[in-house]
């Protein structure tokens, strides 16, 4: 059994430009993430992960932000406040679908509870999700606020926890089994040297392709018709610390999609397709109150976004494939079986397609 659980650990190299340390959304400075994966008897295969942009009080130092909608056949709560006002002020959770009431009760409450947020009296949690039904016992609402919050308090930054863990355990990619991935890019000094770090929740469909090699039709996982049902969602988190205001961020975002088509993915009828964009820069945090109205923030110009466009792509297309390659054989709800990736198959197609070494 192959042991790296990893695409890079295979020599697989997605795009130009280098990864940071961890190779993760972690590598943007401040960053931390969390899971709380729920996988007791056989039926219940779900979790919280939760993604904090900066360990202060998110809520008094709210973060420039912006959401694309790739695919709106979704629950993405939090979405109208973040589109109109263009910052975040809660860590981003993600779950299953049916418990995303509860992720934004318990982020309210987390919220309220911070020292300084005494007088707050309106929070927008933003709260993200895919469908775990086929594996997961959705129906039984298994997720509970102590389960979000356990996944907040345990975030931190470092090597990141991929596959079937926190909001990935019961999720399906490809008709293989999916989850969480990640992964960052970092400019070079002469665009910026800012990184960018994505991650994401992988439950969709579509044709898929690893490193240009059309993997999905060599196994025949879709003939004329699909061998598997295309329909499902995708959530992804791309998180930046280079200056950036929201209308840029939502350019960012809209890249993020090019990474998932990489990929073979095609945005079907029934899939939710969100990016959640977000600069971590401190000299961009928008303070609750203020006594100055007049509001200066340093801020890209457009020229110097195309690097960042790239980085955007190509973390997200290497993200997904990773949640791929750490997903592992999963039985759920009323016995369902999904699959790992067989991943032994899809290197010897690399191989032979040139894309990793002999």
């Amino acid at each position: 059994m192959l042991a790296q659980n990893r695409l890079r650990d295979h020599g697989v190299e997605i795009g130009v430009l280098h990864p940071g340390a961890f190779n993760a959304i972690t590598d943007v400075p401040g960053v931390k993430v969390g899971h709380f994966t729920l996988n007791e008897e056989n039926n219940i295969r779900t979790g919280v992960t939760s993604i904090l942009p900066h360990s202060g009080n998110i809520f008094q130092e709210k973060v420039p932000a912006a959401i694309y909608v790739g695919n709106g056949f979704g629950k993405l709560a939090g979405y109208t406040q973040v589109k109109e006002l263009g910052n975040l002020e809660t860590p981003i959770i993600l779950t299953n679908t049916l418990s995303v009431p509860t992720a934004v009760n318990a982020v309210i409450g987390y919220t309220l509870n911070l020292p300084e947020n005494d007088n707050v009296r309106s929070v927008n949690a933003v709260v993200g999700e895919t469908n775990d039904g086929y594996l997961n016992d959705i129906r039984g609402q298994h997720i509970t606020e102590e389960h979000v919050l356990e996944a907040i308090e345990k975030a931190t930054s470092g090597p990141v926890a991929e596959g079937n863990v926190g909001a990935g355990t019961g999720t399906i990619c490809f008709g293989y089994k999916g989850g969480i991935g990640t992964s960052s890019r970092v400019l070079p000094k002469k665009s910026g040297g800012y990184t960018v770090g994505v991650l994401v929740q992988t439950n969709f469909g579509g044709v898929l392709q690893v490193a240009g090699v059309e993997v999905g039709k060599k196994l025949g996982r879709y003939s004329n018709s699909f061998t598997y049902s295309p329909d499902g969602s995708c959530m992804m988190v791309v998180l930046t610390d280079a200056p950036l205001d929201a209308r840029n961020l939502e350019r960012m975002a809209k890249r993020a999609m090019l990474g998932l088509s990489r990929t073979g993915g095609i945005a079907s009828n029934g899939s939710g397709d969100y990016v959640i964009a977000v600069s971590t820069a401190e000299a961009c945090r928008i303070p609750y109150e203020s006594d100055n109205p007049i509001q200066n923030v340093p801020t890209l110009r457009n020229e110097a976004m195309t690097p960042l466009f790239l980085a955007t792509i190509e973390a997200t297309e290497e993200a997904i494939l990773n949640s791929l390659f750490a997903g592992e054989t999963t039985v759920g709800r009323d016995g369902h079986k999904i699959e790992a990736l067989p991943k032994e198959k899809v290197l010897e197609m690399l191989k032979e397609a040139g894309k990793i070494d002999r």
